[in-house]
């Protein structure tokens, strides 16, 4: 037989509970929270569109020395094998075929990401989805390292993509929560 204090143990729990004051946020507070996000967004989004914008730049200042330097950047991070990369006007980008594919996901994950997702969200969503995103790249690895395919660069900018779309999608939470963070403390030591 239960007691009255389970009784009113269980009665309780079924009452829905506010928040605790800790956690209320403000209209005003809400509204410009929603407002710093939107301004991070754009900065990501800027951002990796100069990214991108370099790695396409660097085969069309063929022999300047801003040209040498972006290929020697980008070499730090890519294998810029010839074979693997995209070509333009005749020379090869700035990085191989898959990073490409990467970047060029990310740029169109930020880019949709307010179309699916509230901007100023920074709950992440699982990690699942990210390890998931990870199956084709590594399907079209394994396949070319075992030799039962070659892949392709078409094969290679897709799966790279799919892994650049699905990281804007941890990459634009957590960039809003760290400057909501940052903005958060310089205002408290104000």
């Amino acid at each position: 037989m239960r007691s009255l204090r389970d009784a009113k143990k269980d009665f309780l729990a079924l009452i829905p509970m506010a928040e605790p004051a800790a956690n209320y946020a403000s209209l005003d507070l809400q509204k410009r929270f929603h407002a710093q996000a939107i301004r991070v967004w754009l900065i990501t989004a800027a951002v990796v569109l100069v990214w991108l914008a370099a790695i396409v730049a660097a085969p069309l200042l063929p022999q300047s020395n801003l040209s040498a330097s972006i290929y020697t950047f980008f070499s730090y991070i890519c294998h810029q094998i010839g074979e693997r990369s995209l070509h333009l006007a005749g020379h090869q980008l700035a990085v191989c075929s898959r990073c490409f594919g990467v970047y060029f996901g990310l740029l169109a994950g930020i880019l949709i990401y307010p179309l699916w997702r509230p901007i100023a969200e920074i709950e992440p969503i699982p990690r699942f989805w990210l390890f998931v995103s990870l199956i084709p790249i590594t399907i079209d690895w394994s396949l070319t390292i075992s030799g039962i395919w070659e892949n392709t660069h078409l094969s290679r900018f897709v799966t790279g993509m799919i892994l650049g779309a699905t990281c804007a999608t941890y990459i634009v939470p957590a960039v809003v929560e760290i400057v909501r963070n940052l903005s958060s403390r310089r205002i408290k030591h104000s």
